[in-house]
Protein backbone atom coordinates (compact mmCIF):
# COMPACT_ATOMS: atom_id res chain seq x y z
CA UNK A 1 0.00 0.00 0.00
CA UNK A 2 2.55 2.31 0.01
CA UNK A 3 2.59 5.67 -1.66
CA UNK A 4 -1.23 5.30 -2.34
CA UNK A 5 -3.26 8.33 -2.80
CA UNK A 6 -6.46 9.15 -4.35
CA UNK A 7 -5.73 12.75 -4.32
CA UNK A 8 -5.86 14.55 -7.76
CA UNK A 9 -3.22 17.63 -7.90
CA UNK A 10 -2.83 17.32 -11.59
CA UNK A 11 -5.16 18.56 -14.61
CA UNK A 12 -7.70 21.40 -14.23
CA UNK A 13 -6.25 22.31 -10.43
CA UNK A 14 -2.92 22.14 -11.58
CA UNK A 15 -4.10 25.16 -13.48
CA UNK A 16 -5.65 26.92 -10.74
CA UNK A 17 -4.22 30.54 -9.21
CA UNK A 18 -1.47 29.11 -6.54
CA UNK A 19 -3.44 30.14 -3.93
CA UNK A 20 -7.12 28.25 -5.20
CA UNK A 21 -5.46 24.86 -5.30
CA UNK A 22 -5.22 23.66 -2.00
CA UNK A 23 -8.58 24.82 -1.64
CA UNK A 24 -10.47 22.49 -4.61
CA UNK A 25 -8.36 20.15 -3.13
CA UNK A 26 -9.68 20.90 0.36
CA UNK A 27 -12.63 20.24 -0.65
CA UNK A 28 -12.07 17.03 -2.65
CA UNK A 29 -13.69 18.73 -5.97
CA UNK A 30 -10.75 17.15 -7.86
CA UNK A 31 -12.78 13.91 -6.87
CA UNK A 32 -16.22 14.44 -7.99
CA UNK A 33 -16.83 11.43 -7.31
CA UNK A 34 -18.20 12.06 -3.77
CA UNK A 35 -20.48 14.57 -5.03
CA UNK A 36 -22.19 11.99 -7.56
CA UNK A 37 -22.14 9.44 -4.49
CA UNK A 38 -24.32 12.39 -2.27
CA UNK A 39 -26.76 13.30 -5.27
CA UNK A 40 -27.95 9.93 -5.97
CA UNK A 41 -29.59 9.21 -2.84
CA UNK A 42 -31.92 12.79 -3.68
CA UNK A 43 -32.27 11.93 -7.26
CA UNK A 44 -33.39 8.40 -6.19
CA UNK A 45 -35.76 10.11 -3.98
CA UNK A 46 -36.72 12.80 -5.84
CA UNK A 47 -37.79 10.28 -8.89
CA UNK A 48 -39.93 8.51 -6.34
CA UNK A 49 -41.32 11.17 -4.20
CA UNK A 50 -42.17 13.07 -7.04
CA UNK A 51 -44.03 10.44 -8.99
CA UNK A 52 -46.33 9.50 -5.45
CA UNK A 53 -47.16 13.02 -5.26
CA UNK A 54 -47.57 13.47 -8.70
CA UNK A 55 -45.08 16.02 -9.27
CA UNK A 56 -44.87 17.82 -12.91
CA UNK A 57 -41.47 17.54 -14.85
CA UNK A 58 -40.44 21.22 -14.08
CA UNK A 59 -40.64 21.14 -10.33
CA UNK A 60 -39.02 17.46 -10.65
CA UNK A 61 -36.50 19.29 -12.28
CA UNK A 62 -35.79 21.94 -10.51
CA UNK A 63 -35.34 19.73 -7.37
CA UNK A 64 -32.95 17.66 -9.24
CA UNK A 65 -31.04 20.86 -10.46
CA UNK A 66 -30.99 22.27 -6.66
CA UNK A 67 -30.15 18.66 -5.32
CA UNK A 68 -26.98 18.50 -7.20
CA UNK A 69 -25.31 22.04 -6.63
CA UNK A 70 -26.29 21.27 -3.10
CA UNK A 71 -24.69 18.03 -3.14
CA UNK A 72 -21.67 19.84 -4.53
CA UNK A 73 -21.93 22.39 -1.53
CA UNK A 74 -22.33 20.15 1.21
CA UNK A 75 -19.83 17.43 0.39
CA UNK A 76 -17.36 20.31 0.58
CA UNK A 77 -18.47 21.33 3.52
CA UNK A 78 -18.60 18.05 4.93
CA UNK A 79 -14.57 17.42 3.58
CA UNK A 80 -13.87 20.75 5.39
CA UNK A 81 -15.22 19.25 8.89
CA UNK A 82 -13.77 15.93 8.78
CA UNK A 83 -10.14 17.21 7.85
CA UNK A 84 -10.44 19.56 10.10
CA UNK A 85 -11.20 16.79 12.84
CA UNK A 86 -8.66 14.82 11.12
CA UNK A 87 -5.39 16.60 10.47
CA UNK A 88 -3.27 15.24 12.77
CA UNK A 89 -4.28 11.53 11.81
CA UNK A 90 -4.08 12.17 8.38
CA UNK A 91 -0.56 13.02 8.50
CA UNK A 92 -0.40 8.98 9.47
CA UNK A 93 -1.68 7.33 6.82
CA UNK A 94 -0.24 7.47 3.41
CA UNK A 95 -3.23 8.24 1.46
CA UNK A 96 -4.48 11.41 3.32
CA UNK A 97 -1.33 12.63 4.47
CA UNK A 98 -1.22 15.30 1.43
CA UNK A 99 -4.43 16.46 2.49
CA UNK A 100 -4.42 20.31 2.39
CA UNK A 101 -4.64 20.80 6.03
CA UNK A 102 -2.90 17.62 7.12
CA UNK A 103 0.65 18.74 4.88
CA UNK A 104 0.01 22.50 6.29
CA UNK A 105 -0.83 24.21 2.61
CA UNK A 106 -3.64 25.67 4.25
CA UNK A 107 -4.35 26.92 7.40
CA UNK A 108 -7.11 25.80 10.37
CA UNK A 109 -8.10 29.87 10.12
CA UNK A 110 -8.37 29.25 6.32
CA UNK A 111 -10.29 26.18 6.63
CA UNK A 112 -13.13 28.01 8.99
CA UNK A 113 -13.24 30.83 6.28
CA UNK A 114 -13.85 28.61 3.19
CA UNK A 115 -16.12 26.45 5.40
CA UNK A 116 -18.44 29.11 5.98
CA UNK A 117 -18.18 30.67 2.48
CA UNK A 118 -19.46 27.14 1.79
CA UNK A 119 -22.04 26.92 4.40
CA UNK A 120 -23.90 30.46 3.42
CA UNK A 121 -24.08 29.04 -0.20
CA UNK A 122 -25.06 25.58 0.63
CA UNK A 123 -27.92 27.74 3.24
CA UNK A 124 -29.29 29.74 0.00
CA UNK A 125 -29.93 26.20 -1.72
CA UNK A 126 -31.54 24.96 1.29
CA UNK A 127 -34.05 27.85 1.89
CA UNK A 128 -35.63 26.81 -2.22
CA UNK A 129 -37.09 24.09 -0.14
CA UNK A 130 -40.18 22.78 1.47
CA UNK A 131 -40.63 23.59 5.10
CA UNK A 132 -39.77 19.53 6.19
CA UNK A 133 -36.60 19.13 3.46
CA UNK A 134 -35.00 22.17 5.16
CA UNK A 135 -35.93 21.16 8.95
CA UNK A 136 -33.79 17.92 8.03
CA UNK A 137 -31.18 19.76 6.18
CA UNK A 138 -30.47 21.83 9.21
CA UNK A 139 -30.96 18.48 11.83
CA UNK A 140 -27.96 16.76 9.31
CA UNK A 141 -25.43 19.71 10.66
CA UNK A 142 -25.42 17.61 13.39
CA UNK A 143 -24.78 14.32 11.48
CA UNK A 144 -21.76 15.99 9.50
CA UNK A 145 -20.03 17.20 12.85
CA UNK A 146 -20.59 13.67 14.61
CA UNK A 147 -19.63 11.83 11.67
CA UNK A 148 -15.25 12.10 11.88
CA UNK A 149 -15.90 11.22 15.98
CA UNK A 150 -17.42 7.57 14.51
CA UNK A 151 -14.33 5.96 13.35
CA UNK A 152 -12.43 6.94 17.15
CA UNK A 153 -15.02 4.99 18.99
CA UNK A 154 -16.66 2.68 17.11
CA UNK A 155 -15.46 -0.11 14.31
CA UNK A 156 -18.78 1.03 12.28
CA UNK A 157 -18.24 4.43 11.28
CA UNK A 158 -19.05 3.34 7.66
CA UNK A 159 -22.79 3.08 8.99
CA UNK A 160 -22.41 6.44 10.89
CA UNK A 161 -21.61 7.95 6.95
CA UNK A 162 -24.52 5.97 5.07
CA UNK A 163 -26.91 7.72 7.92
CA UNK A 164 -25.29 11.26 7.43
CA UNK A 165 -24.22 10.63 3.36
CA UNK A 166 -27.51 9.26 2.35
CA UNK A 167 -29.47 11.97 4.43
CA UNK A 168 -30.76 13.10 1.02
CA UNK A 169 -32.83 10.05 0.74
CA UNK A 170 -35.43 11.58 3.23
CA UNK A 171 -34.41 15.34 2.03
CA UNK A 172 -35.41 14.81 -1.31
CA UNK A 173 -38.55 12.95 -0.64
CA UNK A 174 -39.66 15.59 1.83
CA UNK A 175 -38.61 17.97 -0.72
CA UNK A 176 -41.42 16.56 -3.32
CA UNK A 177 -44.27 15.03 -1.38
CA UNK A 178 -43.89 17.66 1.95
CA UNK A 179 -43.89 14.72 4.32
CA UNK A 180 -42.06 11.44 5.14
CA UNK A 181 -43.69 7.51 5.26
CA UNK A 182 -42.82 4.13 4.92
CA UNK A 183 -41.53 4.87 0.92
CA UNK A 184 -39.27 7.30 2.18
CA UNK A 185 -38.08 4.85 5.57
CA UNK A 186 -37.62 2.04 3.29
CA UNK A 187 -35.62 3.73 0.36
CA UNK A 188 -33.37 5.71 3.29
CA UNK A 189 -32.57 2.04 4.60
CA UNK A 190 -31.80 0.53 1.52
CA UNK A 191 -29.10 3.79 0.67
CA UNK A 192 -27.85 3.48 4.29
CA UNK A 193 -26.98 -0.55 3.26
CA UNK A 194 -25.61 0.68 -0.20
CA UNK A 195 -23.46 3.38 1.73
CA UNK A 196 -22.13 0.75 4.32
CA UNK A 197 -21.24 -1.66 1.48
CA UNK A 198 -19.20 0.73 -0.88
CA UNK A 199 -17.51 2.68 1.91
CA UNK A 200 -16.19 -0.80 3.14
CA UNK A 201 -14.57 -1.59 0.15
CA UNK A 202 -13.22 2.12 0.05
CA UNK A 203 -11.82 1.75 4.04
CA UNK A 204 -9.38 -1.13 2.52
CA UNK A 205 -7.26 1.13 1.18
CA UNK A 206 -6.44 2.29 4.58
CA UNK A 207 -6.73 -0.73 6.59
CA UNK A 208 -3.44 -1.06 7.20
CA UNK A 209 -2.53 2.21 8.30
CA UNK A 210 -6.24 2.25 10.39
CA UNK A 211 -4.77 -0.84 12.01
CA UNK A 212 -1.73 0.56 13.38
CA UNK A 213 -3.21 3.97 14.91
CA UNK A 214 -6.02 2.65 16.38
CA UNK A 215 -8.52 3.77 14.23
CA UNK A 216 -11.95 1.79 13.33
CA UNK A 217 -13.52 0.50 10.55
CA UNK A 218 -15.91 -2.30 8.87
CA UNK A 219 -13.12 -3.21 6.95
CA UNK A 220 -10.88 -4.32 10.21
CA UNK A 221 -13.70 -6.04 11.74
CA UNK A 222 -14.80 -8.08 8.91
CA UNK A 223 -11.23 -8.22 7.11
CA UNK A 224 -11.19 -11.19 5.14
CA UNK A 225 -14.78 -11.91 5.48
CA UNK A 226 -15.73 -8.58 3.75
CA UNK A 227 -16.85 -9.74 0.50
CA UNK A 228 -19.66 -11.88 2.63
CA UNK A 229 -20.40 -8.20 4.64
CA UNK A 230 -20.53 -7.05 1.21
CA UNK A 231 -22.75 -9.42 -0.56
CA UNK A 232 -25.69 -8.73 2.26
CA UNK A 233 -25.40 -5.06 1.87
CA UNK A 234 -25.37 -4.88 -1.70
CA UNK A 235 -28.65 -7.60 -1.17
CA UNK A 236 -30.17 -5.63 1.42
CA UNK A 237 -29.64 -2.44 -0.44
CA UNK A 238 -31.44 -3.96 -3.55
CA UNK A 239 -34.19 -5.64 -1.53
CA UNK A 240 -35.07 -1.79 0.31
CA UNK A 241 -35.31 -0.09 -2.62
CA UNK A 242 -37.14 -2.78 -4.63
CA UNK A 243 -39.95 -2.28 -1.98
CA UNK A 244 -40.02 0.86 -1.21
CA UNK A 245 -40.56 1.34 -5.22
CA UNK A 246 -42.90 -1.41 -5.14
CA UNK A 247 -45.30 0.06 -2.38
CA UNK A 248 -45.18 3.65 -4.36
CA UNK A 249 -46.75 2.03 -6.96
CA UNK A 250 -44.29 1.46 -9.78
CA UNK A 251 -44.98 -0.31 -12.22
CA UNK A 252 -43.44 -3.97 -13.11
CA UNK A 253 -40.48 -2.29 -15.30
CA UNK A 254 -39.69 -0.80 -12.38
CA UNK A 255 -38.02 -4.34 -10.95
CA UNK A 256 -37.03 -5.04 -14.34
CA UNK A 257 -34.62 -2.86 -14.70
CA UNK A 258 -33.47 -2.68 -11.07
CA UNK A 259 -32.07 -6.35 -12.60
CA UNK A 260 -29.03 -4.17 -14.10
CA UNK A 261 -28.14 -2.04 -10.32
CA UNK A 262 -28.12 -5.88 -8.97
CA UNK A 263 -25.80 -7.30 -11.33
CA UNK A 264 -22.96 -4.01 -11.39
CA UNK A 265 -23.90 -4.97 -7.23
CA UNK A 266 -22.66 -8.53 -7.98
CA UNK A 267 -19.77 -8.00 -10.36
CA UNK A 268 -18.51 -5.63 -6.81
CA UNK A 269 -18.42 -8.51 -5.13
CA UNK A 270 -16.81 -11.12 -7.06
CA UNK A 271 -14.08 -8.28 -8.04
CA UNK A 272 -13.33 -7.53 -4.53
CA UNK A 273 -9.52 -7.85 -3.76
CA UNK A 274 -9.20 -6.34 -0.15
CA UNK A 275 -5.49 -6.17 -0.40
CA UNK A 276 -5.41 -4.19 -4.01
CA UNK A 277 -6.10 -0.74 -3.23
CA UNK A 278 -6.33 0.68 -6.88
CA UNK A 279 -8.94 -2.21 -7.39
CA UNK A 280 -11.22 -1.27 -4.13
CA UNK A 281 -10.79 2.42 -5.31
CA UNK A 282 -12.26 1.43 -8.64
CA UNK A 283 -14.99 -0.48 -6.96
CA UNK A 284 -15.86 2.16 -5.13
CA UNK A 285 -15.93 4.31 -8.08
CA UNK A 286 -18.33 2.44 -10.17
CA UNK A 287 -21.11 2.67 -7.53
CA UNK A 288 -22.01 6.06 -9.88
CA UNK A 289 -23.05 3.68 -12.53
CA UNK A 290 -24.89 1.84 -10.03
CA UNK A 291 -26.50 4.75 -8.66
CA UNK A 292 -27.42 6.18 -12.17
CA UNK A 293 -28.72 2.52 -12.94
CA UNK A 294 -31.01 2.46 -10.03
CA UNK A 295 -32.42 6.45 -11.36
CA UNK A 296 -32.86 4.45 -14.58
CA UNK A 297 -34.72 1.51 -13.04
CA UNK A 298 -37.07 5.08 -10.98
CA UNK A 299 -38.22 6.17 -14.44
CA UNK A 300 -38.77 3.12 -15.84
CA UNK A 301 -41.48 2.28 -13.14
CA UNK A 302 -42.95 5.48 -14.04
CA UNK A 303 -44.09 3.96 -17.66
Amino acid sequence: MNGHTDIVATGWVARLPHGWAPYALLARLDRPIGAWLLFLPGLWSILLGGYRAGLAAGPTVWLIALFLVGAVLTRGAGCVVNDMWDRDLDRKVTRTAGRPLASGAVSMRGALIFLAALGVFALAILLQLDAAAIRLGVFSLVLVIMYPLAKRVTFWPQLMLGITFGWGAPMGYAAATGHLDAVAGLLYLGVICWILGYDTIYAHQDREDDALIGIGSTALLFGKRSRLFLAACYAATIVCVAASGWIAGLSAFFLVALLLPAALLARQVVQLDIDDPALCLRLFRANREVGFAVALALVAGRL
